[in-house]
C-alpha cells in the first residue's frame, strides 16, 4: 500500500482543489493519503469524501505552526477530531497572525522604497488556485518576486526587518491536537526550514511530546529518513512521511514521492 501523508490544497497554500487530489493520487498508484493543509482544515471533509469513494484511505490531518527557542516548526495533527472547538480556535489565531504579519511586511516594505502599498494590498483580490498566499501573489504580479525561494531569499529576511510571526509554543500545539482525539508529528525534521540541522533540530524536539516523527519527506535525504527510523523504532514512535505536496506552486515536491509503504510506517491507530 502505497502512502502520501503530507498533502496541501486549496484551502492553504496549494493549487489542487480536493477532486484533484484524489485524481492526481489514483494517477500516481497512491492508496492511502492525508490532506495537511496550513492552519486549517477547510478541505479535509469534501478530500476524504471523495477519497473513499475512489477507494481510497485516507486520514485526517492538518499542519499547524509553531514556535521553541525562537525558532519555528510545523506540527502535524492526524487523526484530529475536526470540530473541536479549541483546535479551530488556535486555527483561527495562526491565520489570523499571518494575515497581520503580511499587512505588516508590506508596510514594512512599502517605508524601504518597494513599489507596493497597503491600501493597494488591500485590494488585490488573491487566486487561491495559484498556490501561494496574498502578499507572495501581490508581489509576482508587481513583478518584485520570481518565485518562492526568491522571496524567502531575498525579500522576506531579517536585513528587510521581515520575520514570521511568534506562534503558540510547541508544546501548547501537541497538547491541543491530542485533546482534539489526534496524534502530534513533528513535520520534515531534517528540512532547512529549522536551520540549525537533524542533529541540533532533534536535541530540541526529542524532549517534546511528540507522539512521532515524520521520517520520509521530499526534502529528507536517504541518510537523515534511515536515522529518524531508526530513532522512531528505538523509541516506539509514530513514523510517518509524505511529499509535502503542493500541487504545481512547489514544483519539486512531486506527489507520491518519496515512494513510501505502509510497512515502511508506524501509523499506531490511524488506519
Amino acid at each position: 500500500m502505497r502512502c502520501d501523508l503530507h498533502l496541501h490544497t486549496t484551502a492553504s497554500d496549494g493549487t489542487w482543489l480536493p477532486e484533484e487530489v484524489v485524481k492526481n493520487a489514483l494517477k500516481v498508484g497512491l492508496d492511502l493519503i492525508a490532506v495537511t493543509d496550513h492552519e486549517t482544515t477547510n478541505n479535509v471533509i469534501a478530500t476524504e469524501i471523495l477519497a473513499k469513494e475512489a477507494g481510497l484511505k485516507f486520514v485526517r490531518g492538518v499542519e499547524i505552526s509553531a514556535n521553541h527557542n525562537h525558532k519555528m516548526f510545523h506540527v502535524l495533527g492526524y487523526g484530529i477530531e475536526l470540530e473541536n472547538k479549541n483546535l479551530q480556535e488556535l486555527l483561527h489565531h495562526n491565520e489570523g497572525l499571518l494575515e497581520r504579519k503580511d499587512e505588516e511586511s508590506i508596510q514594512i516594505l512599502a517605508e524601504q522604497g518597494w513599489s507596493v502599498s497597503l491600501a493597494e494590498y488591500a485590494c488585490y483580490v488573491n487566486n487561491r488556485r495559484r498556490g501561494g498566499w496574498k502578499a507572495l501573489n501581490y508581489l509576482f504580479d508587481k513583478g518584485l518576486c520570481t518565485d518562492v525561494r526568491d522571496f524567502f531569499t531575498r525579500i522576506f529576511i531579517k536585513e528587510n526587518s521581515l520575520s514570521f510571526p511568534v506562534f503558540p509554543p510547541v508544546h501548547e500545539v501537541i497538547a491541543l491536537i491530542k485533546a482534539a482525539g489526534g496524534v502530534a508529528v513533528l513535520a520534515h525534521p531534517a528540512s532547512e526550514i529549522h536551520g540549525p540541522g537533524l542533529s541540533k533540530t532533534m536535541s530540541e524536539m526529542s524532549k517534546e511530546a511528540f507522539d512521532g516523527f515524520e521520517c520520509f519527506h521530499s526534502r529528507h535525504s536517504i541518510d537523515d529518513a534511515n536515522w529518524l527510523k531508526e530513532y522512531c523504532l528505538k523509541h516506539n514512535l509514530l513514523i510517518t512521511g509524505g511529499s509535502d505536496c503542493h500541487g504545481k506552486f512547489v514544483k519539486d515536491r512531486e506527489l507520491g514521492k518519496p515512494v513510501i509503504y505502509l510497512e515502511d510506517l508506524n501509523l499506531g491507530n490511524l488506519i
